[in-house]
């Protein structure tokens, strides 16, 4: 999902993409993930957040970054 200024259509010069992926399960601690992930094809810089499905449900459920991110969000792919 895309989430940030290009999801909330305010994005201007300079701007990156914000991008969540989910992924069912992960050996590799967080931090590690998005390297794991090529985002060098997409056109503009982007900061990639990559969490498991179970980690996701849990900060929807106990934070509010995810919530946040949950009421601006683009979803890119089912």
């Amino acid at each position: 999902m895309a989430f940030g200024s290009y999801a909330r259509g305010d994005w201007g010069v300079g701007s990156d993409i914000d991008l969540v992926l989910m992924v069912r399960q992960t050996e590799l601690p967080f931090i590690e993930r998005a390297r794991a992930c090529s985002a060098e094809a997409l056109p503009l810089s982007t900061d990639l957040l990559v969490y498991t499905q179970a980690e996701w449900q849990k900060m929807l459920a106990e934070g509010r970054f995810a919530p946040r991110i949950e009421r601006e969000a683009i979803w890119v792919h089912p």
